[in-house]
Order: C-alpha cells, then sequence, then structure tokens
C-alpha cells in the first residue's frame, strides 16, 4: 500500500527542504553569536514548520490509511487506529 501523502509527495518533500534550510540558518545564528531571542524566534518558526508537516502527514494517513483499514474491518482496522492515536498522543506531548 503506498503512503496516504503519495499524492503529496513533492509539496511534503519541499516543505521539508524549506524546513532542513531553517535549521541551517540556526546553525549559522549560533555560529556567528546572534542574539539569544532571534535564536528563539526562529527555533520557534522552524517547530510550528514541523508541526505542520506533521499534522499534514496525519491527516493523509487518517484519511487514505486508517479509513481504507476500517472499510476493510478486522485486526488490520484496529491496529491503524492505534498507530493514528498513538501518534496524535506523541504530537500533542511534543
Amino acid at each position: 500500500m503506498e503512503p496516504g501523502y503519495s499524492d503529496d509527495k513533492i509539496a511534503v518533500l519541499k516543505r521539508l527542504r524549506r524546513i532542513e534550510g531553517q535549521v541551517r540558518g540556526l546553525t549559522r545564528m549560533v555560529e556567528d553569536d546572534t542574539y539569544c531571542i532571534d535564536v528563539l524566534t526562529q527555533v520557534s518558526a522552524t517547530t510550528k514548520a514541523l508541526e505542520a508537516v506533521a499534522l499534514k502527514l496525519l491527516d493523509e494517513h487518517l484519511s487514505h490509511c486508517v479509513v481504507t483499514a476500517a472499510r476493510a474491518g478486522g485486526s488490520e482496522s484496529d491496529l491503524k487506529i492505534k498507530e493514528a492515536s498513538d501518534a496524535i498522543a506523541r504530537l500533542v506531548r511534543s
């Protein structure tokens, strides 16, 4: 089975590359002894960008993988719902 984000894979990769650039920028800021609050502001922006990717992936998982498994029923359905629930718990805790 293809992952739920297959249709948006290019967009997800583009977002992740942008975040990768943000992290490199953070490294440069620390190397350049940038003011703490400015670094923290960028850390916050990077965190929000990662959270947005996580929510997108979770949405795709729910609408594709979980729905498909729920239609099929059985133990696969229970497993996908448990996976989704665990993923949501991890996101809430982070």
